[in-house]
């Protein structure tokens, strides 16, 4: 298993996590250039009442107060699904070395999917960007999750 399976598998955990708690499942870890996992998160903008509590800000924010910096270089962060643009943006801001996901996200993706935001000329921060890692297990579960909510409407 490569290191970026490894830490992607706890991104899967946090995933899990958010489909307990009702919520998309996207999990999220910040790893920094050690290799200790400083942030972890999921999404929970439903039960904190907050759109901004997608899994990368909330694995963002952990790993800021751990570390003491809102400042993240070195770092990596690894989440089941392809950020959307407030989560790239906020990817820019932390200044992440890293972006490592699973699967693409056609409708909102902005890395690569809907948008390339990261790419974009007038940025001042670079990012590395490592798509695809256990991507089929990241595809089937946020797949499986939208599934039975379908199901569910239809009666």
């Amino acid at each position: 298993m490569s290191g970026h399976e490894r830490y992607m598998r706890e991104a899967l955990i946090e995933g899990r996590n958010a489909l307990l708690a009702g919520e998309v499942p996207v999990g999220s870890v910040v790893v920094a250039a050690d290799g200790q996992i400083v942030g972890r998160g999921f999404n929970q903008p439903i039960a904190a009442n907050d759109p901004t509590a997608h899994a990368e800000i909330q694995a963002l924010r952990e790993a800021a107060r751990l570390l003491g910096n809102y400042r993240l270089n070195g770092t990596t962060l690894y989440v089941t699904v392809e950020p959307c643009p407030m989560c790239a943006g906020a990817l820019i801001h932390s200044r992440v070395d890293r972006l490592v996901y699973g699967t693409h996200e056609p409708k909102s993706g902005a890395v690569c999917s809907a948008m390339r935001m990261l790419d974009h000329p007038a940025l001042n921060h670079r990012i590395e960007i490592v798509s695809g890692v256990l991507e089929n297990k990241c595809r089937e579960m946020i797949q499986d999750f939208f599934g039975e909510k379908r199901r569910i409407l239809k009666g």
